[in-house]
């Protein structure tokens, strides 16, 4: 029976380059990684207009269908394959497409809240957080939100302003205290190396584990 897979969460606020982490490490374990985006989970508010959904605070708990995200975190870790939510920003709503997830040996949760929820940590095997300065982190998102999300500057500002920040201080930062590992100022190649090592240590304890029984 295959090994329990190995769960890593990776936290940090919205531009701190978690999900550059992610996708450097992911790239160097291949196949036997996948990635569980809590973005990827913000619920289908078909029944608000574009308007009303452009003023919700997404940056908020309750914006996220976390449940979801532990059904599937769950149905992977039992060894099922799940499909996982595709969310488009530049409409807020999800898409009527789905992307199928197989288990694998790692499987990393990455978002700005996954170490605030108590129903993830419980899951998770390693708990990483990314601090990055406030300002590196406001430039960054303005970026990603002008050039991928069709986002003007001035929403980006005030979203910052009205609910990015004064979450990021509630919820966000708080979250901090549960990590295992702690890497400052965002991306490195000390630090994803360094996540690369543990987590091939990992995959080659779980196939001698396999191979043992």
């Amino acid at each position: 029976m295959p090994a329990r897979p190995f769960v890593l969460g990776i936290a940090g606020g919205s531009g701190s380059g978690k999900t550059t982490i992610t996708a450097s490490v992911a790239e160097r374990i291949g196949g036997d990684l996948d990635v569980l985006q809590h973005d990827a989970y913000y619920r289908h508010r078909e029944d608000l207009t574009y308007e009303e959904r452009t003023k919700v605070n997404y940056d908020h708990p309750d914006s996220l269908e976390t449940t979801l995200l532990v059904e599937h975190l769950d149905g992977l870790l039992a060894g099922t394959t799940v499909e996982v939510p595709e969310y488009d920003f530049s409409v807020h709503l999800r898409r009527t497409e789905t992307r199928s997830v197989a288990p694998a040996p790692i499987i990393v949760v990455e978002g700005i809240l996954v170490l605030s929820e108590p129903e993830l940590r419980d899951r998770m095997d390693l708990m990483v957080f990314v601090d990055t300065d406030a300002d590196v982190r406001l430039s960054r998102r303005l970026q990603r939100d002008v050039t991928e999300r069709g986002r003007t500057v001035e929403s980006v500002l005030n979203q910052w302003e009205e609910t990015v920040r004064p979450m990021y201080m509630a919820f966000v930062d708080p979250s901090k205290r549960h990590a295992d590992l702690i890497i400052q100022e965002g991306y490195s190649e000390e630090a994803v190396s360094a996540l690369e090592s543990v987590l091939l240590q990992r995959i080659l304890t779980q196939r001698a584990t396999e191979v043992s029984a």
